[in-house]
């Protein structure tokens, strides 16, 4: 049995083409789903993962902060593998309470499959977390080339390391998306004839406060909207890397001060999102989002501050600095038509043929023991 971990609206979307390539070939992945799945302010996306068929075979809850989540999914975690007994447990990407599920997995002696793992995002303690599940894991699905050396320099050995490239991209490609009507009636908001995708995740390795960090991106996007009248927002709401209540009210209030123009949604899930980046004229924020599946869909991502600092980007991704000023030079740059028109070029590093294939092959095809040793592979 192959045991699957989510925990966040962001990593459901690029785990599913894996768990539907999984169960075609007759071997029916166990999702176990934390923290802001559960989390109504987020939207209550455990039923995102119902709707697209599949059942969690547990629940693991988030507590009030990072460092408590971490320890009650190390707990929540153990509980679970240990009934589940499975051959394999798949993790995605850099959360911290992916961590926690990793090191449960370690001392519960159950094989770790990493995605994404090699990524660089300097801004983010995301970047130490990452690596750290790089070290407990015995598989490595990575999206580039690139990402494959850094992992192997860390002494992974090249055999168990495979370059697939990225889910989001091949959902970016694969997802039959809405039409301009059909987001509108989704989302109960007439859409704007131009409009941005908006997301601002705290930057944790910044000493400015997270509510600082959101007050300075609205007050940039509040400029724009000036510049650009009739120009719309999206506005999804951030994780929870710190209290997410004061970042979420911020967002609520700028879209009441700007009704009809500013939409604040709490998750669009994978579907709407992808339409909605398709018909927009650029994503504005700091997600890897932006970075890794938006350059496939033709459009432009204006990458706010550092948060995402070192990792691989296309041509498409503009990058200013985390200030009013910034930003709004920024969204300037972005709406310009040679933007434009380079983004549609769509030329994508992520880009692999196939990628759900690549990923249930590798893993299919690996020797999984329980309590795994390692050998450290030197260059």
């Amino acid at each position: 049995m192959i045991a699957v971990a989510t925990t966040t609206r962001a990593d459901w979307g690029l785990l599913l083409p894996l768990l539907r390539e999984l169960r075609e070939r007759g071997h029916e992945p166990a999702v176990i789903a934390a923290n802001m799945h559960l989390l109504p302010e987020y939207g209550n996306t455990i039923d995102e993962i119902r709707a697209s068929g599949f059942e969690p075979v547990a629940k693991v809850p988030a507590k009030s902060d990072p460092a408590r989540t971490l320890s009650t999914t190390i707990e929540g975690f153990t509980d679970v593998l240990r009934n589940l007994k499975p051959d394999a447990l798949v993790l995605l990407g850099d959360r911290f309470e992916t961590l926690g599920a990793a090191s449960a997995a370690l001392l519960a002696g159950v094989p770790i499959v990493h995605i994404a793992g090699g990524t660089i995002s300097e801004g983010a303690i995301d970047d130490s977390i990452r690596h750290a599940i790089t070290k407990l894991s015995s598989l490595h699905l990575v999206e580039t080339e690139q990402c494959r050396h850094r992992v192997i320099q860390m002494g992974e050995d090249p055999s168990t390391v495979f370059t697939v490239g990225a889910a989001g991209v091949w959902n970016a490609l694969n997802t039959k998306l809405m039409t301009r009507e059909e987001l509108a009636k989704s989302l109960g908001w007439v859409i704007p004839e131009n409009f941005i995708v908006a997301t601002l995740h705290p930057c944790t390795r910044s000493a400015t406060p997270a509510p600082e960090q959101m007050e300075n991106f609205i007050k940039g996007l509040e400029q724009s909207l000036k510049e650009f009248p009739g120009m719309g927002i999206i506005f999804t709401f951030p994780n929870n890397d710190s209290d997410p209540k004061p970042l979420i009210e911020q967002i609520k209030a700028f879209a009441s001060r700007h009704p009809g123009q500013v939409l604040a949604v709490p998750s669009l899930g994978m579907h709407r999102y992808l339409s909605a980046v398709a018909l927009s004229k650029g994503v504005v924020g700091n997600s890897s989002s932006g970075i890794v599946e938006t350059a496939s869909l033709g459009v432009p991502t204006l990458n706010v501050g550092v948060r995402q600092e070192g990792r691989e980007a296309p041509p498409s991704v503009l990058n200013t600095p985390a200030t009013p000023l910034g930003v709004s030079i920024g969204i300037q740059s972005m709406m310009r038509p040679v933007t434009q028109e380079q983004a549609r070029l769509k030329f994508n590093p992520y880009f692999r043929h196939g990628t759900p294939k690549l990923m249930a092959d590798a893993i299919l095809k690996f020797d999984f023991h329980a309590y795994p040793r390692k050998k450290f592979y030197n260059l």
